[in-house]
């Protein structure tokens, strides 16, 4: 049976994926900065692999089908009506789809800063000019990317940035965003606070991922807002 989103089957599935998680949530619920460190990292990676099981199970028709009304939900933001450079990113996979709202905020005349991938993990940047404008880029072991193919902007290109859309696996009710663990955006979001830029923050997610609580480590930073298919929640 294949899995839809929206679905009884996607939805049980997370259930007994999060149930399964959730004795090791219980350990680290409210712990104080001081004791924020490298322990909360085995319980990421078995929430991480949760919830990319359950999107390992969403079809091409889903992707596409969620990816528009995504779009809809972001256009919506006030931030990102008035800003005029938005740092992004290409979705690939079962990730939640962003293409659709890359070509809106370009239609818009925005100026949509994309990453590159860097050997060390870090992000340089340069500029979305529509889908001729993207490559086919395989690192190492790791996922291929579609990255942009012109002049790269540098990794300070980020600090121009009046709105950064973060890719994440799940976010919880204090607003901090679980990645795939690879620490470039960890990068990213430290450069923003070395420079005193203040960006608005926002992830794009499914509805299943937006969850009570994911463990916390004392360089992990809050999103400012989280955009589902089915709406918006902010944190600030």
């Amino acid at each position: 049976m294949p899995a839809t989103i929206t679905g009884g089957y996607v939805r049980n599935m997370w259930l007994r994926l999060i149930r399964s998680h959730m004795s090791a949530l219980e350990r680290i619920r409210e712990p104080p900065v001081s004791q924020l460190g490298p322990e909360p990292e085995p319980d990421k990676r078995m929430l991480r692999r949760g919830l990319l099981a359950v999107r390992s199970g969403l079809t091409a028709g889903d992707v596409r089908k969620t990816a528009e009304k995504l779009a809809l939900r972001a256009l919506e933001l006030p931030e990102l009506a008035h800003a005029s450079t938005v740092a992004a990113y290409v979705s690939v996979g079962s990730e939640p789809g962003t293409r659709a709202l890359l070509d809106a905020l370009l239609a818009r005349g925005v100026r949509v800063l994309l990453p590159v991938l860097m050997a060390d993990n870090d992000l340089d940047w340069g500029a979305y000019a529509g889908e001729e404008s993207l490559v086919r880029v395989q690192h190492g072991g790791k996922m291929a990317l579609l990255e942009p193919a012109g002049d790269r902007l540098g990794p300070e290109a980020v600090r121009d940035a009046d709105v950064v859309l973060l890719p994440g696996l799940a976010v919880d009710a204090r607003g901090m965003r679980l990645g795939r663990g690879g620490g470039s955006y960890d990068r990213v979001l430290a450069r923003l606070e070395r420079a005193g830029a203040d960006p608005a923050l926002v992830v794009l997610l499914y509805d299943t991922e937006v969850v009570e609580r994911v463990p916390a480590e004392a360089h992990d930073r809050p999103v400012h807002a989280v955009v589902t298919p089915s709406g918006v929640r902010r944190f600030r």
